[in-house]
């Protein structure tokens, strides 16, 4: 990989150098009430500076920490540029999260000013303002319902009308901030998912944010005239890299549609040229895909089983070694089948996707290979400022997350857990030097990761701490065995159990949509997700799937007895974390006695 040229540059300076280089195109689009909204470099820059400078007339100091608790919004980068801008550190709070769980973050982070989208999240701040000391300002995008509290909102249009009041009074203050602002300054605090214990904020220098966009440009091959949709929550390090990273340094167009339930509408109006999912989402429109399979009649049926296992063996196959045959026989089934599931999908465009943050199955990732969707898997952390290691394009091996990308080292080391080394990794954790102190090493990231080497590619074993011994010394993988049975459409989570136990068992939460449409299909009656999965022929159902699913596994790690859920698995429950990972410590507590019957 060649590692392209950057301006020396932080993100808000970027984003002022497009502003004159490029004041009239197109930067960012918004969906509002069905109808798209453009905005260019010049207006994008104009409004974060007026929106910094707006904070800075309300007190924020050098260094001040500011809190983003939204969904994916132009507001959303126009606030965090503009923090950044007059030398805040942004801090990246998920709307889906509990008041109890933002006043944490809150409070840890000593934010003096949030920023909140709408009512729903200004109701959660005002129950957790008594724990917030340092808490001076609560600013709102949406003053929607708001205007008549008793303790009024400071409205987000209303800073930046400060902040035009404040750069008349110090003309030439936006360009003396932006000059001085250096590499080795905070630009963002990113909490980590928590999934075993407390989140830690996780520092994040504009050097990092810079030493990153190389090999994040490079895999994605973007340039200024490429499109992506921003949807994943920006308080993810990955949502992070495709809305500003690489879109702020190449100077592409980044959309942001009305709601996460209208993802797959929007991807099919913006048809994004590189687009990212974590492993949910592939599933997800994998199932969306079945269903839309089923649907149809037996012909088209037939027609797309034909074309899957026509094509499933180039699924893998660099395009580069396709016989002529191979092109001609792929070139019909696209025709017929496979170009109108890339329309359905939105990605017919796409000329790269990204699945990360958590370990995919196999099965999915040769599904949309297969149909034509240029699919690979990639590797990384809060900690390395997103992307690591990723799957090239035209080497796929299935079950890897490829080689380390531009400016990036990987090695194994003490019990194979995976080091990573370059630029781009973080400054430490946020009032945390004990915890630092035991990631960064000698200029290495301990990951926590297990890893092994095929060939010159990395495969992703388990979490260290997450690796299995059962009652008779075997070393297992959860997440392996988990990923194998989720390939099925009709499950959704499998939780694993086998540690000192005599064989494994599994937790599995039924996919609801998929199942249910089974059960119309199949004439089996039904009234609530209980009673859905309770049903005998629901049972039925999924031992089939994980009776195929344990053909691929080795006997040793094959799932014995399992126990189907009869909830979905909730964040507000405690049972996954906002990024929808589970707590395993919290299932494995809470579901103590169910645990214990399948080995009884």
């Amino acid at each position: 990989m060649t590692a392209p040229a950057l301006p020396e540059l932080t993100l808000p300076q970027m984003l002022r150098h497009h502003a004159r280089q490029r004041p009239g195109e197109l930067a960012l689009r918004q969906k509002d009430f069905g109808i798209w909204q453009a905005i260019d470099w010049q207006t994008y820059y104009r409004r974060a500076w007026q929106f910094g400078l707006g904070l800075k007339a309300l007190g924020l100091q050098p260094g001040g920490h500011v809190a983003i608790i939204s969904e994916n919004r132009v507001e959303w980068v126009i606030a965090q540029m503009g923090i950044g801008l007059v030398g805040g550190i942004c801090v990246g709070v998920y709307p889906t999260s509990p008041w109890n769980e933002v006043a944490y973050v809150l409070e840890h982070s000593d934010s003096t000013m949030v920023i909140c989208e709408d009512q729903e999240q200004t109701d959660k701040i005002l129950e957790a303002w008594p724990q917030l000391p340092h808490l001076t300002h609560n600013i709102v995008i949406d003053m929607k319902g708001l205007r008549h509290y008793p303790d009024r909102p400071t409205p987000f249009e209303e800073v930046e009308a400060m902040g035009m009041a404040y750069d008349s009074e110090h003309p030439g203050i936006v360009d003396e901030l932006l000059d001085r602002q250096t590499m080795d300054d905070t630009a963002l605090m990113i909490y980590t998912s928590g999934s075993t214990g407390r989140p830690k904020g996780a520092m994040i220098s504009w050097g990092n944010l810079h030493a990153a966009a190389p090999g994040l440009i490079d895999l994605l091959a973007i340039g200024e005239h490429d499109a992506s949709l921003s949807y994943l929550p920006l308080c993810h390090v990955a949502e992070q890299a495709l809305t500003n990273i690489g879109p702020l340094y190449v100077g592409s167009t980044v959309s942001f549609g009305e709601s996460l339930r209208t993802v797959q509408e929007d991807l099919r109006e913006i048809a994004p040229t590189f687009f990212l999912g974590v492993p949910r989402i592939w599933e997800k429109l994998h199932s969306a895909i079945y269903i839309k399979i089923q649907e149809t009649g037996g012909l088209r049926r037939a027609l797309f089983n034909r074309a899957m296992n026509t094509c499933g063996p180039l699924a893998t196959k660099p395009k580069a070694q396709w016989s002529l045959s191979e092109k001609a026989r792929y070139g019909l089934w696209y025709w017929l089948v496979f170009r109108a599931l890339q329309n359905y999908v939105g990605l017919r465009r796409c000329h790269i996707a990204l699945t990360g943050a958590a370990p995919i199955s196999s099965g999915i990732l040769e599904f949309f290979r297969t149909i034509g969707v240029p699919l690979v898997e990639v590797y990384g952390q809060t900690e390395s400022t997103g992307v690591a290691t990723a799957q090239p394009l035209e080497d796929i091996r299935l079950g890897t997350v490829g080689r380390a990308v531009t400016g990036v080292e990987a090695i194994l080391g003490e019990h194979d857990e995976i080091l990573l080394k370059g630029g781009s990794m973080f400054q430490g954790y946020y009032k945390n030097d004990e915890a630092t102190a035991k990631t960064l090493r000698d200029g290495w990231l301990h990951t926590g990761d297990v890893g092994e080497w095929q060939g010159d590619q990395l495969r992703i074993v388990d979490r260290l701490k997450d690796i299995m011994i059962t009652a008779g010394g075997k070393n297992l993988s959860p997440t392996e065995i988990e990923n194998t049975i989720k390939a099925s459409p009709y499950i959704k989570e499998c939780i694993v159990i086998g540690e000192a136990r005599k064989y494994v068992s599994a937790l599995i939460q039924i996919d609801f949509e998929t199942v249910a449409k089974w059960a119309e299909q199949e004439r089996v009656a039904y009234t609530t997700f209980r009673s859905l999965a309770e049903h005998e022929q629901v049972n039925a159902l999924v031992q089939e799937e994980v009776n195929r699913g344990n053909d691929q596994l080795p006997q040793v790690a094959q799932v014995k007895r399992f126990h189907l859920l009869t909830k979905e698995l909730d964040h507000d429950d405690d049972e996954v974390t906002a990024t929808m990972k589970v707590r395993r410590s919290k299932i494995y507590e809470k579901y103590t006695e169910v645990i214990e019957s399948l080995y009884a």
